[in-house]
């Protein structure tokens, strides 16, 4: 699998169980994070997880990986724009 991946960057992974732990690789950066949601840039673009009493209780970023705890309601997707660039705020270009 690593050859796949080969000038990729990073293989992005997802493991959530009982909506109350998330396991993430492939995690290039963590843009922001509260108890209600934590905005990651990964591989395959921006993340979005969305819930209640969020935590980032594991984070190696020379990984890749980050876990997040807590109440998961949801994981969104969005294209990955680049971060701070076009002079357009992060959250006009996640909700065009």
């Amino acid at each position: 699998m690593e050859e796949l991946n080969a000038g990729r960057g990073r293989q992005h992974k997802i493991s959530l169980t009982d909506r109350g732990l998330c396991n993430i690789s492939g995690v290039c950066d963590v843009l922001s994070f509260d108890v209600a949601e934590v905005l990651l840039e990964t591989e395959q673009g921006m993340l979005m997880i969305k819930g209640t009493d969020l935590h980032v209780s594991r984070l190696m970023l020379d990984k890749g990986e980050v876990d997040v705890d807590g109440r998961i309601d949801s994981l969104t997707y969005s294209e990955n724009t680049g971060y701070g660039g076009k002079g357009e705020s992060l959250f006009a270009r996640l909700f065009k």
